[in-house]
């Protein structure tokens, strides 16, 4: 089977060809007369149903006169949407949507997670992440659950790649507390919360269940961010059926600010160690 491909870039990058067409108030043949690409293959770049190659981006926007860090940022989105890493060893078994988030995770230089009900996936033990599955999963359907289980394992190495990204990831109190798994599982994952707080790119905040009313009363997200390309970020939901990505930038920007009301009504980061630790030697009480 083929590998899919990284939808959210090639969104965004079709997206931004269509707008720089449109401000110069030109029709796809119009384009088509000036730069000699088919009128129907620039259809399919704009409507993201064809990968874009890089010397027919370069041409267009020769075209389109657009230069400046703009430029640079639509061609960074053509060549990350080439990019190969890790994830190609499991191209046959990964969804759409897994290959959209592991190939945004992987390129991310800091990920930004509020969870409310379980915890966010590159901090789940494997045990830990089979009882998730296995409470949420509707039906047997899609990817089989080892498989989902070892791909969630692998995202795990961006956390300790070299130049890893700033992961930040503040945790409703109830997800530790509830009843997802017997002790010892839950055991082992409060020590890897705990191991993993350690890490000098990894910051854990715990929500108290007593906070203050925040936005992430509204449901768990994750801002991806992209060094100073900010026109990248995308925010990824999630629900039980199907997860969806945000990537309007003002939109965007509305998360990020949320998130930092999030961390503000959280525990601080000593204080919340502390709760884990607690947790923890409850359970082995």
């Amino acid at each position: 089977m083929a590998a899919p491909v990284p939808t959210v870039r090639r969104r965004q990058l079709g997206a931004e060809l269509r707008k720089l067409r449109e401000s110069k108030k030109l029709l796809l043949e119009d384009v088509e007369q000036g730069t000699g690409i088919d009128a129907a293959k620039l259809s399919r770049l704009e409507t993201a149903k064809n990968a874009a190659k890089l010397p027919d981006v370069e041409r267009l926007l020769d075209f389109y006169g657009f230069e400046g860090d703009g430029r640079e940022l639509l061609l960074a989105l053509v060549k990350e949407g080439g990019q190969r890493g890790w994830w190609l060893a499991y191209r046959d078994r990964l969804s759409q949507f897994n290959w959209d988030l592991v190939t945004l995770e992987d390129g991310a230089s800091r990920i930004l997670a509020y969870q409310q009900g379980l915890l966010h996936g590159l901090l789940q033990t494997s045990a830990y992440a089979r009882a998730a599955i296995g409470a949420t999963r509707l039906e047997d359907r899609g990817t089989p659950v080892d498989s989902q289980i070892e791909i969630r394992m692998a995202r795990q190495s961006v956390l300790t790649k070299p130049n890893p990204p700033k992961f930040w990831s503040v945790i409703h109190e109830s997800a530790l507390s509830v009843s997802l798994a017997e002790p010892s599982v839950m055991r082992d994952q409060l020590d890897r919360l705990r191991n993993l707080s350690q890490l000098p790119n990894v910051e854990i905040q715990i929500m108290p269940a007593s906070a203050a009313p925040h936005p992430g009363l509204a449901g768990s997200f994750t801002v991806l961010g992209f060094s100073e390309r900010h026109d990248l970020d995308v925010v990824h939901t999630g629900g039980l059926l199907n997860a969806s990505y945000i990537e309007d930038r003002d939109e965007v920007e509305l998360y990020a600010s949320a998130f930092q009301k999030v961390t503000a009504e959280a525990m601080p980061l000593e204080a919340s160690l502390r709760f884990i630790t607690e947790q923890r030697d409850k359970i082995s009480e």
